[in-house]
């Protein structure tokens, strides 16, 4: 490409020419018109004609040609303008003409010609489902409207074949056509014609070198870049990854005592059928030990006590990464740096110096800085827009005017997360230090993500000989946030009023005559605002019918239960612990209905039945996150007991000639569940859930038998536990299994039952308005009529995998497709697999 460098000669002006026309090329600059005929002149204007993006002032002013200054023409001015405006690589072409003469005064005419802009692409090659990937890669280099240059279009090929060089396809190709675009003036669109090819797959990972790591081991670290053996990882090589992976070997040879070891060099090559073969030599080193451990500038705790916090010991393999961590930031809490932060010691520092490296030992001094303590000054709490900041700051265990704790810090974060109103993944602390002062400030700043929740559904049952059928309709809400005191306030109304974190449940499902269910609840969880001791307020309708009403089978069933509970947090033994106690006021009015029966097998259908009974519940709860828990655990002993009124009764009372009508008019009996489970991350994002249940139906004296309320179902899927006990039973899920399968041989419930699980739980998203996971478990449990039947080791077995979805507007949602190995009637047998297995939903609640 050439560039026009127009130089007014003297002979054109005399001859009254308009056009100013000498030339240079790009690289010499040169005119091709002699300089000898050159004149000066005074500028009198400059015009700009061709700018049809640019700024024509700009132009004028980048050029250097500015009004009333002399010029000569011919000469380096013209030339030096012309090269300006070219270096903007904006156009194609740049011109410098005489417009007008008069006298000594010249007007001249920059006339540009503009690179064309990019206004569309289009793709070839591909499949339309990745366009929007490929869209996203092309914006990072080009918009719309913009001057498309050869470099931006040498970005663009670089940028699209990275993009399948990083999922594997390192053979990909792009080529880039251009042409005018017919719907815009000097504009064109991009054709992007692309050859993905095939994943390149990595055939062998080898290294040498490595006589004390076996090269199985030096695999598994390469975390990012695997062979193609492997069935649940893409094969393929990535740069950034590989080397990565690189420093990870690196880093484990440091762990086991080789601190000298690395990678010296790498060869990658391809077979002859395109597959990568990787080599890596290795250069190990000796491998060292801890020789001598000293401490200097520790005057607040022995040097005796900072050992066995430490944890290393002469003769010990070297270890540079358990070093870091038991000097600072250890997961578990053990570490010399959380040791002094903990007490306010917040200026802390420990340098680990080698003073001597003799062979294969070393010798550490380990330097403190203590520092003065730090007192917290100010609490800060941001991006609360719905939650009052009262709520969140009752929640914290940093005050102002305390010593700097990190142990407080992290108590902290996790009470804040299991309020359930913000997003744990940006939950962010920040400590500014005043070190003039000896102060610092926490910040915590959080999201807000929906809390609240609805329920609304409906079906049709069919009419059957024991039922009416109809529409089944469910409608409920669970305000997670709600303020009672802003009841009367109608800007704090979307949709009630809300961020005083009291809780409030209304829902009810009917069908018409066949079943009704309504309850409502609301609890406050600091009763008085000084202190975490909640009120909760409950009630509840039950109602389940078979049949029609003035038939001699017609059942029904009605539940009317009034719930008062309190809870409070204690101190002792540490304040995760906390008790609470509910009363319960429940009347059972029975028509007919076959459900229940006692010991003796007195079947018990008829009349009207009181439960009153004092709920007390001790429980700990370490939970990091209630939606997705990644560790800590929740332990929980619950004892529900009734008024002994036995204890005031002649044995003659509960003769078995006695109606059992009068027998349990007022039920009484002796009720314990233990439930524990505890979560822990194994590696990455997998965590592993293990869990036991234990449920005990006890009496108060010999002279009853067990209650024929209040006892336990165990199997299937548990959604009945939504109702509140619909049956006046405690019904526990076990997948893979129907609950006939594990209660026929008890009609009247079981007195007894346990269940033990063990799931592992890896997350798809952590997105707080749509939180996605799968889990593969194994579950044990059974039932029997009493306590003194009971055999923790009889298991009825079951394993399987499921899903589980939790919307914030709608709770969990899910399945669970279990195998069941024990089933009544197939053991020893030879059925089909679909005979052992069972499909579960999970709807609003995670079963029991």
């Amino acid at each position: 490409m050439t560039m026009k460098l127009p130089i007014l000669s003297l002979l054109l002006l005399t001859l009254g020419t308009t056009n100013l026309s000498a030339q240079t090329t790009p690289d010499t600059l040169l005119p091709v018109m002699p300089y000898a005929q050159a004149k000066d002149y005074e500028i009198g204007g400059v015009k700009v004609v061709g700018a049809q993006f640019s700024d024509p002032q700009a132009l004028v002013s980048i050029a250097g040609l500015r009004v009333g200054e002399k010029v000569r023409i011919p000469g380096p001015s013209i030339t030096k303008a012309v090269q300006a405006l070219w270096n903007l690589r904006l156009f194609t072409d740049v011109e410098v003409n005489k417009e007008r003469t008069q006298g000594d005064v010249i007007f001249l005419e920059i006339i540009v010609k503009e690179l064309p802009r990019y206004t569309r692409h289009s793709f070839t090659g591909v499949k339309k489902n990745k366009h929007d990937d490929l869209n996203g890669v092309i914006n990072k280099f080009i918009q719309k409207g913009a001057i498309l240059t050869d470099n931006v279009k040498a970005s663009l090929q670089y940028g699209l074949e990275e993009y399948y060089i990083k999922k594997g396809q390192l053979d990909a190709k792009v080529t880039i056509k251009s042409a005018p675009d017919e719907r815009a003036t000097n504009a064109v669109k991009l054709e992007f014609v692309i050859k993905p090819g095939k994943r390149v797959k990595i055939k062998d990972i080898r290294f040498t070198g490595n006589e004390n790591v076996k090269s199985m081991v030096l695999r598994k670290k390469m975390k990012n870049t695997s062979r193609k053996l492997k069935i649940f990882k893409k094969s393929k090589l990535v740069d950034t990854d590989y080397q990565e992976d690189k420093v990870a070997i690196e880093s484990y040879y440091n762990t086991v005592g080789f601190r000298d070891a690395r990678i010296v060099k790498d060869s990658i090559w391809r077979t002859k059928k395109g597959e990568l073969i990787v080599l890596l030599n290795i250069e190990e080193g000796k491998r060292y030990h801890f020789r001598d451990v000293t401490w200097k500038g520790n005057t607040i705790y022995e040097t005796k006590f900072l050992d066995q916090v430490l944890g290393i010991k002469k003769g010990d393999v070297y270890n540079q990464e358990l070093l870091n961590t038991r000097l600072q930031f250890s997961q578990d809490g053990r570490d010399i740096s959380s040791l002094y932060l903990d007490n306010g010691y917040l200026f802390f520092r420990v340098d680990p110096v080698e003073t001597s490296i003799d062979n294969d030992s070393i010798d550490l001094e380990l330097r403190i800085y203590e520092g003065p303590q730090a007192t917290i000054d100010r609490v800060v709490i941001k991006g609360n827009e719905r939650t009052h900041e009262h709520v969140v700051r009752r929640e914290l265990y940093t005050r102002p005017g305390d010593k700097f704790s990190r142990s407080d810090i992290i108590r902290s974060q996790r009470e804040i997360v299991n309020l359930g109103y913000f997003n744990p993944e940006t939950l962010d602390i920040n400590t500014p230090v005043n070190p003039d002062r000896g102060t610092v400030d926490i910040e915590y700043t959080v999201e807000e993500r929906p809390s609240d929740q609805l329920e609304l559904s409906a079906g049709y049952q069919p009419r059957t000989a024991f039922t009416r059928g109809g529409v089944i309709g469910t409608l409920g809400v669970t305000f997670n946030n709600f303020s009672l005191r802003n009841i009367r306030n109608k800007e704090s109304w979307n949709p009630l009023p809300q961020g005083d974190g009291q809780r409030f449940s209304v829902r009810g499902q009917t069908s018409g005559q066949n079943f009704q269910s309504y309850n409502a609840s609301f609890t406050e969880p600091w009763l008085g605002g000084k202190r975490p001791n909640s009120l909760t307020v409950a009630g509840f309708y039950n109602r389940y019918a078979y049949g029609f009403e003035g038939a001699s089978t017609y059942q029904k069933l009605d539940i009317l239960q009034g719930t008062v509970g309190f809870g409070t947090r204690l101190k002792w033994p540490d304040d995760n612990f906390v008790f609470r106690a509910d009363l319960d006021i429940q009347t059972l009015r029975l028509t007919n209905w076959s459900g229940f029966q006692d010991d003796q097998g007195r079947v018990v259908n008829q009349g009207i039945y009181h439960n009153y009974n004092l709920g007390l519940t001790l429980a700990r709860n370490s939970i990091n996150d209630p939606i997705f828990p990644k560790s800590g655990s929740l332990l929980s002993v619950k004892l529900q007991a009734t008024p002994p009124y036995s204890w005031f009764r002649d044995e003659s009372f509960y003769g078995s000639d006695k109606d059992p009508q009068e027998i349990y008019r007022f039920v009484e009996y002796l009720k314990w569940r233990i439930d524990a489970e505890w979560y822990t991350t194994l590696v990455g994002k997998l965590v592993l859930k293990t869990q036991a249940k234990i449920g005990i139906l006890d009496q108060w004296s010999s002279k009853t038998g067990l209650s024929p309320f209040e006892r336990f179902e165990l199997g299937g899927d548990g959604l009945s536990n939504q109702n509140f006990g619909l049956n006046g039973r405690d019904i526990v899920s076990m997948r893979g299994y129907e609950t006939s399968d594990i209660m026929a041989p008890f009609p009247g419930g079981a007195g007894v039952f346990n269940k033990y699980t063990v799931e592992l739980r890896y997350p798809i998203s952590l997105n707080p308005s749509s939180t996605i996971f799968v889990t593969a478990f194994a579950q044990g449990g059974n039932a029997w009529q009493q306590a003194r039947d009971f055999n923790p080791f009889d298991l009825r077995r079951s394993a399987g995998m499921g899903l589980r979805v939790f919307l914030p507007m709608f709770g969990t949602l899910g399945f669970d497709y279990g195998f069941g190995f024990d089933k009544p009637g197939l053991i020893g047998k030879s059925g089909k697999w679909t005979d052992y297995a069972k499909f579960n939903i999970v709807l609003g609640f995670e079963p029991d």
